[in-house]
């Protein structure tokens, strides 16, 4: 179940990665304004997350990589918070989804630290 739930996360991870690079302008729109460098921020944290998911498929770095997931998501929530607050929310979402991504964020918290338990 662990092994599934592993290549899940991995995949889930390399996948969003790819997304910072495939649609950058999405991931810049939900950044606070009081951040500076927006694109070349969006493209280092696609990195980390493509890295960090590449990680979590070799045994020597789950521990690693899970860890790095947990930061990743603690630096991130400021951007979800700023999108559900701004005054242009969502850009085509629905207000409940950008309400239950905070939460969600919990849950993937604890995803990665369930892998980090493993080792």
């Amino acid at each position: 179940m662990k092994e599934i739930s592993l290549f899940v996360m991995a995949g889930f991870y390399i996948l969003a990665g790819i997304m910072h690079f495939a649609r950058p302008k999405m991931y810049m729109h939900i950044m606070p304004r009081y951040i500076p460098f927006h694109k070349p921020l969006v493209y280092i944290s696609g990195v980390f997350e493509i890295g960090l998911g590449v990680l979590l498929l070799f045994p020597t770095y789950t521990t690693l990589a899970a860890w790095g997931i947990i930061v990743l998501l603690i630096a991130v929530f400021p951007a979800n918070i700023h999108h559900l607050t701004s005054s242009k929310p969502g850009k085509g979402l629905p207000r409940w989804v950008l309400i239950a991504r905070l939460p969600f964020q919990l849950v993937l918290i604890g995803w990665a630290y369930w892998h980090f338990l493993s080792d």
